[in-house]
């Protein structure tokens, strides 16, 4: 599994003492430590919140674009799966169910964010795509199962991001509500690829509401 014994990053509190987990993924090229910073951010005003963030190897979750068909992204894509598989199952033995974990991630970290959510629908604390998408080529068919009930799940993206399509948000937006998420969408003008103080708010409250500050 190529993403097997990468380092993670972890910070706030500590998770026997945490009300709520933010796993943080970070986007293609970066790694943990620039997207924990993020976390930090989220978190400074809130106790009782674990910071968690992954480092992919290589700093590349997946090689090609998440528009790509699927298995051109294979081994990879399925190991990074697994990683977020095994983060989830290690907080659930500290006492963490998914219903107090927030999964966030920018560009191709929220495109994984998504994918792990609807592959493995569920009740979650949240989902917090910035900048992302779920993965595969538009319109392609998906055999689901399970239910995200009512997961609060928050899509943020420029409307004209040069590498998440405006059609593929929209299109992710559809298939988390078909799964019972409850999506929350905010698509600014010109913003460019790039994370603002509204989607920062928008995590905010998504943990704020798991660590019931």
């Amino acid at each position: 599994m190529l993403h097997d014994n990468q380092p993670v990053l972890r910070g706030g509190a500590p998770v026997a003492n945490a009300r709520a987990a933010l796993i943080l993924l970070h986007g293609r090229g970066s790694n943990a430590k620039d997207i924990f910073g993020l976390g930090e951010a989220v978190a400074a005003d809130q106790a009782g919140v674990a910071l968690i963030a992954p480092n992919a190897a290589g700093g590349t979750w997946y090689p090609q674009r998440f528009l790509a068909p699927v298995a051109d992204n294979e081994p990879y894509l399925s190991s990074a799966l697994a990683a977020i598989g095994r983060l989830i199952a290690e907080l659930g033995l500290e006492g963490l169910s998914p219903a107090s974990i927030v999964l966030a991630g920018f560009s191709q970290g929220a495109c994984l964010s998504l994918e792990f959510a609807v592959r493995h629908p569920r009740r979650y604390g949240g989902i917090a795509a910035l900048s992302g998408a779920v993965i595969g080529p538009p319109g392609r068919p998906r055999d689901l199962e399970g239910s995200l009930a009512g997961s609060p799940v928050y899509l943020g993206c420029s409307d004209r991001d040069a590498h998440i399509p405006l059609a593929s948000v929209e299109e992710s937006a559809e298939l988390v509500e078909r799964l019972g998420g409850k999506v929350t969408k905010q698509i600014f003008a010109g913003m460019g690829h790039t994370v603002n103080a509204d989607e920062m708010a928008a995590l905010r409250g998504l943990v704020a509401g798991v660590a019931g500050i």
